[in-house]
């Protein structure tokens, strides 16, 4: 930002009260005075160049000299002939030395036409323009035959915007942008302007005459921290997708019957160069992918790589919610990995997050000197938690905004799903509050109705325009019918996480197992619930920090216990209904809390005791991902049944897990360190019974006490079935079983 003093006279401040205003910065209206202007018996042209000692015009007589109306740099001309339009003028710059000029030719930008169409402004000031990232922001457009960037922004309290960046000095005067009537959408073509040139919009509050820069919340590209500017976009940002077989086998399978195994990633800590550099989105699809394939995952899941200044947020503090973070490349980078993963048929869900966003005074907080995105009143529109503003969900300009974000990651990058972050702290306005610091709803209650309607419109656009794509809810309240459909009244995500069941479940399993009989019920009371909603199993990032220790540290016992414990975990996990999630590192035993500023411990994988982890999961996914009744009927209870529940004494719980066909599998998991021989369980049916997997194995580490890979199954009825096994239960174990033939 350029500050300037005015030296026109007084008189000619009398005669062009526009011209002040330009000068000044504070010219509303630019089409009002620059550009092509007709009176009865000329044309007039005015061009502001402060750059430049002098400019020419084309007409149909050639090049004619402008004269120069005010030092700033404000030329005129005037003549009976009209001129080119669109007006072309030829622009004499001082270069580097006072005796050094360039000469250039460069159309004016305030003799082309605005082009958002009326249209497009209804549909987002009611809130309905889901494509609003193809209108605001900078387009790569033609405008009378020029190609060009067209630039446009939502500040309806704005008394100027303009775009600023290195093509003009960043002054704020010489690309004031042109007002819509009373939508608040600003806009501005701008022709020729190079790709990559650095951008801001430059904002004068009306009431008080304040100056802000700030970021295009529309832009797709933005600078590489610290620096915040955005970028526009390359000439040619068109990419070759090879997906479409995925894309068409999405569409057609569901995903209620399917198995969703889901591998928790930060783009930039899974794993680093040698000298601390970011993997980027293409040395990711090279050997994160590979990696995923071996272990048997089905879906990766990156936590926020929206844009975002501050790697300790993790990405969730987002300013860029339509750009691909900087640091891991490119947009079309992004693009390349998630092509990569589909073709491998790995699905790609983005943690994405529209409950709040940053204080950062050059992103989205009070944007036009107001608070547009949040809220005015803090009871409503700050988080006290995270120190962040909360949107108006409200504002349809805001739903226009955020429906616009989710539409672009799921069309633009093809991304599968998308897991929406902290969706209690947004369905509730005494969310993490005191009594007397939040606003009641309309109706005298807590719930906030405009985030609940918001939440509905999402995820009837996600399931409608992207067939077979996936919502997921972190949300960890009572809240009724979270993964239901809109209309039989429930808030229409596909699946929501399961956190009460990742409580209790870590709960119990930090115990020492001599009193884990007392809270047997920790590991049935899920099923009460289970089938309540569309559940997901999490043991994700948020369980391995902040001092939780890891999931390896959380485990009681001496090493070879923890280990142990470990493998019976993922074991209960594999086989309890639901959709799986475990964060990167939990895959091999990472023993130390996940630190955002380094790689994960790959060293670990020289002990046996970590292969051992990482050979447990690969086992159990594969084993969960080509196993019909252990994914089938994860959100039925057709797919679960207790063989016995009640075993508290010896810390054991079995059950089976049906397919659709009526096959099943039979799990026994013994939660204490004592081996249990000839212990008995019920059975469907008489027959040889398999032992798929056993997690004390020695292969994985284990005493490898089992039952020498299969046992014989009796007509001895027990505990109301008619069959019976008397089998060798191992420590701290897990058993899963399949009936022969």
């Amino acid at each position: 930002m350029i500050l300037h003093t005015l030296k026109h006279s007084e008189k000619h401040l009398s005669v062009h009260p526009l011209l002040a205003a330009l000068v000044a910065g504070r010219l509303h209206d630019p089409f009002s005075y620059l550009g092509v202007h007709r009176t009865t018996e000329s044309f007039k042209v005015r061009v502001f160049r402060p750059d430049v000692r002098s400019v020419w015009i084309r007409t149909v007589q050639g090049f004619e000299a402008m004269q120069r109306i005010h030092d700033a740099g404000v030329f005129e001309w005037q003549g009976t002939v009209q001129p080119s339009t669109p007006v072309l003028l030829k622009l004499e710059v001082m270069y580097q030395a006072p005796d050094v000029l360039r000469v250039y030719e460069a159309y004016d930008p305030y003799s082309f036409p605005l082009q958002i169409t009326d249209h497009d402004l209804y549909l987002f000031n009611e809130g309905k323009l889901y494509q609003a990232y193809r209108t605001l922001g900078v387009q790569r457009v033609n405008n009378s035959g020029v190609d060009g960037l067209r630039f446009s922004v939502w500040a309806p309290n704005a008394e100027r915007v303009s775009v600023v960046g290195d093509f003009n000095r960043w002054d704020g005067r010489a690309h004031s942008m042109a007002a819509h009537h009373s939508s608040g959408v600003w806009e501005l073509f701008i022709p020729e302007l190079p790709a990559g040139s650095f951008y801001k919009f430059e904002i004068r509050n009306r009431h008080n005459g304040e100056i802000q820069l700030k970021a295009d919340p529309y832009a797709t590209r933005y600078e590489l921290r610290p620096g915040t500017a955005a970028l526009t976009p390359v000439a040619n940002g068109y990419f070759q997708w090879h997906d479409a077989k995925w894309m068409e086998k999405r569409a057609d399978k569901s995903w209620l019957h399917a198995p969703v195994n889901i591998l928790e990633i930060h783009a930039g800590s899974w794993k680093r160069h040698p000298d601390g550099r970011f993997y980027s989105y293409r040395e990711l699809a090279q050997h994160l992918l590979p990696y995923v394939l071996e272990m048997g995952f089905t879906h990766i899941e990156l936590m926020p790589i929206s844009e975002h200044p501050f790697d300790e947020s993790w990405g969730y503090q987002t300013t860029g919610y339509f750009a691909a973070s900087s640091r891991y490349g490119s947009p079309e980078d992004l693009k390349m990995f998630v092509d990569s993963c589909h073709q491998a048929d790995i699905g790609v869900i983005l943690d994405w997050v529209p409950g709040h966003f940053p204080q950062d005074i050059f992103a989205l907080a009070r944007f036009d000197g107001t608070a547009l995105y949040e809220h005015e009143d803090p009871r409503l529109g700050f988080h006290q938690d995270w120190g962040t503003f909360i949107f108006n969900y409200g504002r349809n300009e805001v739903k226009s905004f955020l429906l616009s974000s989710a539409h672009y990651w799921l069309s633009e990058f093809h991304f599968d799903g998308l897991r929406v972050d902290a969706v209690a702290s947004m369905l509730y306005l005494d969310y993490s509050r005191k009594e007397g610091e939040w606003v009641p709803n309309r109706y005298g209650g807590r719930e906030n109705l405009e985030a609940v309607d918001f939440l509905r419109e999402l995820n009837i656009m996600v399931h409608d325009e992207f067939p077979g794509a996936m919502t997921f809810a972190e949300e960890s309240t009572s809240w009724p019918a979270v993964s239901r459909p809109v209309y039989t009244g429930g808030l229409g995500f596909s699946m929501k996480w399961n956190l009460g069941w990742m409580h209790d479940t870590l709960s119990y399993m930090q115990l020492d197992p001599v009193y884990r009989c007392y809270h047997h019920d920790q590991l049935t009371f899920g099923q009460l619930y289970a089938y309540t909603e569309n559940f997901v199993l999490p043991f994700s990032h948020d369980e391995v920090v902040h001092g939780k220790g890891s999931l390896f540290n959380k485990m009681p016992g001496d090493d070879w216990q923890k280990y142990a414990n470990l493998r019976l975990l993922f074991t209960y996990q594999m086989t309890f209904p639901g959709k799986k999630l475990n964060f990167m590192g939990n895959d091999f035993a990472q023993q130390d809390e996940w630190q955002i500023n380094r790689e994960l411990s790959w060293k670990l994988l020289e002990n046996r005791p970590n292969l051992g982890i990482q050979a447990v999961l690969h086992d159990l996914n594969h084993l969960y991902k080509n196993t019909p009744a252990l994914h089938e009927l994860d959100f039925s209870a057709d797919g679960f049944a207790w063989i016995d529940c009640h075993d508290a004494e010896h810390s054991i719980i079995s059950y089976l897990r049906r397919a659709k066909n009526g096959c099943f599998v039979v799990v026994i998991l013994n939660f204490t360190p004592m081996p249990r021989e000839n212990y008995r369980i019920g059975v469907p049916a008489a027959g040889i019974y398999q032992e798929l997997f056993n997690s004390d194995s020695v292969y994985y580490g284990g005493s490898n006490t089992g039952n020498a890979g299969q046992i014989f199954a009796g007509r001895e009825p027990w505990m109301g079935l008619p069959c019976s096994l008397r089998i060798t239960l191992p420590p701290l174990a897990g058993l899963i079983f399949s009936l022969q033939g």
